[in-house]
């Protein structure tokens, strides 16, 4: 029972950490967001 209990709280800690680095105004989600419209507009002003 007691090894069940601790897995499953490591389990939560995994998403809870995962959600932190991964969401969030910082997180790794709006970073890409952010490098994909830079380079969008990067390509956009190339003069064929």
């Amino acid at each position: 029972m007691r090894s069940i209990l601790v897995t499953v709280m490591l389990i939560m800690v995994v998403i809870v950490i995962y959600n932190t680095v991964v969401g969030g105004s910082t997180g790794t989600r709006k970073q890409v967001s952010n490098s994909g419209a830079r380079i969008n507009g990067t390509i956009e002003r190339i003069n064929p």
